[in-house]
């Protein structure tokens, strides 16, 4: 790896919507240990009892998206603290860093999001299943409602909205009745064929030049409020080339998360998250170490990454609940966040 770097020169990482993301936010400080700096970590969330918020070196409660003030006080931290690279840890925050990308860069900080184009492709089911069928990958079959009229569905079937994340708002549907019933209730969903499985999701590392550092796919096992909670590595080289694939065509800027449902043994591609994914911990773990790419890219230090599909696989995740407690005061510390 060479000569240490100034601990000083440390490159200051800001997560937007930092959530339950303690795992993450450690792996991030074992990378700045590794290339000999001290961490310089910013979170910011509107929810002070976020717990990765006591992970951060830096907290601050922001303003929620909608909010008129919102972008006016990133851009404040970003000049306070000397943000070098924001990393999105939700799909909301995505569109809003990409439509204010020159803006926020203009205060000397990377944004690793996607072009406006680009996420509006992610976010939107529909948009994102024709982009995949436009790379001749398979795709689950699919409808949006009013093409079901005319349309001999074979039950059971699946619907979403189109724009949703965190598998909100799912539903396998049975029959006419449920699918009659969730077109209504749903806004704007998507129908598409139900799929056995199982769902492969991809860890796809780029830099912010787009170049694919590596690729870990893992089989969800267990998923909870949307999250996978168990979890074994997987190798699959059909996946891994298709990732690729969909990484330079959208095209990727940071890492992102692509998903797949297993059918027959040919993977059908289903999503794309613009965003480090949540089981992002179980990739680092085989040996897809984002956290350490990405910063040693940041600071222009040369390290040794390992060929693309070059990860430990059966590597099995299971996790737990671990707790932080806090007293009133501490509560009212991070309540005075407020930048």
């Amino acid at each position: 790896m060479g000569t240490l770097p100034d601990r000083s020169l440390a490159p200051t990482v800001l997560f937007t919507s930092v959530g339950r993301r303690v795992e993450l936010l450690r792996a991030f400080r074992q990378a700045y240990k590794t290339l000999g700096f001290k961490s310089r970590i910013v979170a910011v969330d509107i929810d002070s009892l976020a717990p990765a918020l006591k992970e951060a070196d830096i907290s601050y409660i922001i303003p929620r998206l909608s909010a008129p003030d919102f972008l006016a006080t990133l851009l404040d931290i970003c000049r306070r603290d000397r943000v070098r690279l924001i990393l999105p840890l939700i799909d909301p925050d995505i569109p809003v860093l990409a439509t204010h990308q020159q803006t926020i860069e203009a205060t000397g900080a990377r944004v690793a999001v996607v072009s406006k184009k680009a996420s509006k492709i992610a976010d939107d089911k529909w948009l994102t299943t024709n982009f995949f069928r436009s790379l001749g990958l398979d795709t689950p079959r699919s409808w949006l409602p009013d093409q079901t009229l005319c349309t001999s569905l074979d039950y059971p079937v699946f619907i979403k909205p189109r724009s949703g994340s965190a598998a909100k708002n799912t539903f396998k549907v049975h029959n006419n009745d449920e699918l009659k019933f969730f077109s209504r209730y749903l806004p704007s969903p998507i129908i598409q064929e139900y799929l056995p499985g199982p769902e492969i999701t991809s860890d796809v590392i780029c830099d912010l030049s787009g170049d694919v550092l590596g690729v870990a796919s893992r089989k969800r096992i267990e998923v909870r409020w949307g999250e996978v909670a168990k979890g074994v590595t997987i190798h699959n080289g059909a996946i891994i080339e298709a990732c690729i694939k969909i990484a330079k065509a959208l095209p990727a800027v940071g890492p992102i998360t692509v998903q797949c449902m297993m059918k027959s043994g040919v993977p059908h591609f289903t999503e794309i998250n613009a965003r480090l994914g949540g089981g992002i911990p179980l990739g680092i773990a085989a040996g897809v170490n984002a956290p350490l790419w990405l910063l040693a890219r940041l600071a222009g230090i040369q390290i040794n990454i390992p060929k693309v599909g070059s990860y430990k696989t059966g590597l099995f995740m299971t996790r737990f609940d671990q707790s932080f407690f806090l007293s009133k005061e501490d509560h009212a510390s991070l309540e005075s966040c407020n930048f």
